[in-house]
């Protein structure tokens, strides 16, 4: 039997929007922080006031871009979500101020949100249900890719050649995104009427509920996740491996493209049971070796096993959210998940911060290895205890049915 088509047009038209998408947040995450204390004089805490009000903007936005789908259409949210991305990339010239920057930034935020949003929509849309598992892997690993490059290209760019070039490079990447998502081409679904629309909306539907356990035990894993993110580099400093902090996430990355192509076949093939469990303890076994990491070699094995556990469990958790939705709440519920799971990592950012102030980064990780374990347990709870009730109510319901 052949398996229905997975590489598409479409499908890598949209995974190279979401790399382009996330490309241009990463090269902006590391380095705006540093332009507002370097250029803009601020203080610190203003600075860092520059991811804060552009997640929190994302997060705001994601399920009024959730709920717009479902009566505008996908296409029409991700282009013009797109527009508003692009158009703020050009805004980043002009300010001189602090403040400035974080319109320019809550701008951004918006229409980071609404497009994320829309390509996580469209991209499940697209893959076959038979493949949905091995087709969002490979789709994440796009974000994946832009997380190892974009600090890179960030980096290089205001070391090398100023603020300006790092600009427009933001801008050629954001219209870069622009162009492979207007490639997508997607069929026309019937709209319900201007009426209905009117009388359904609500700050109820903003959120889908199916998604929301799911959506919680990724957010509370985010936190751990959000400490890798922030302090990761600092910690490799501390332990006397400054020289090789960069190739943290490039091995991440590395052992997430080997390991994809078993990974997503497993989850379609098996569920979600059988490789969310393994890949949790994975992840907090791949804490505890970071933890203890002294050598190149302990430091960059706990990269891969985490990229093999973490790197996986997110993509899982977000088909899961998607599978559990009908398919016109397929929008509601990529936003509901992405906003839960951000929530988590701005609020980890936060309270990581706060908790490193208090010890030492080795301690941090050992700590948060023993942490990623009751995950374990909240993934039980929270999905598998509440599939199985559902599984066996569903089998006396047909054997009622049978019987009468």
């Amino acid at each position: 039997m052949n398996k229905p088509k997975l590489w598409t047009k479409d499908f890598i038209s949209v995974s190279l929007s979401n790399f382009f998408l996330f490309l241009t947040f990463y090269i902006l995450l590391v380095t705006l922080p540093s332009y507002a204390l370097d250029e803009l004089h601020s203080s610190a805490s203003q600075a860092g006031l520059m991811t804060t009000v552009f997640l929190l903007s994302a997060i705001v936005s994601r399920p009024l871009a959730g709920q717009w789908m479902e009566r505008a259409g996908n296409k029409k949210v991700l282009l013009t979500a797109l527009i508003i991305f692009a158009a703020a990339s050009l805004f980043y010239f002009f300010p001189k101020t602090i403040t400035g920057f974080l319109v320019v930034r809550l701008l951004h935020g918006i229409g980071f949100g609404m497009a994320t949003t829309a390509v996580g929509t469209i991209v499940a849309d697209l893959i076959p249900a038979a493949r949905r598992g091995e087709g969002m892997g490979y789709f994440v690993m796009s974000t994946n890719m832009a997380m190892v490059m974009g600090p890179f290209v960030g980096l290089l760019a205001i070391q090398q050649w100023g603020a300006k070039i790092l600009f427009i490079l933001s801008v050629i990447v954001a219209i870069a995104s622009l162009i492979t998502g207007l490639s997508v081409k997607l069929t026309k679904t019937e709209q319900p009427n201007q009426i209905e629309v009117l009388s359904s909306f609500s700050f109820r539907n903003l959120f889908e509920a199916s998604a929301v356990p799911i959506a919680v035990v990724g957010s509370f894993l985010a936190i751990v996740y959000s400490a890798l993110l922030s302090f990761v580099s600092i910690y490799a400093n501390e332990i006397h491996l400054a020289s090789v902090s960069s190739l943290f996430f490039v091995v991440y990355a590395i052992v997430l493209l080997l390991s994809r192509p078993f990974t997503g076949k497993w989850l379609d093939q098996f569920g979600p049971n059988v490789i969310s469990y393994p890949c949790l303890v994975l992840f907090a076994f791949g804490m505890f070796i970071l933890s203890q990491s002294g050598s190149v070699v302990t430091f960059l094995l706990s990269a891969g096993l985490i990229g093999l556990g973490w790197g996986t469990l997110f993509p899982t958790f977000q088909t899961i959210a998607i599978q559990d939705a009908a398919p016109r709440k397929r929008g509601l519920a990529t936003a509901t998940f992405l906003s839960i799971y951000d929530i988590g990592i701005a609020l980890g950012s936060f309270l990581v911060g706060l908790i490193a102030a208090k010890m030492d980064y080795s301690s941090l990780y050992f700590y948060c290895s023993f942490y990623v374990l009751i995950g374990v347990v909240l993934f039980y709870f929270l999905h598998t205890k509440k599939k199985n009730a559902s599984a066996k109510l569903e089998t006396q319901q047909s054997s009622r049915v049978q019987e009468i």
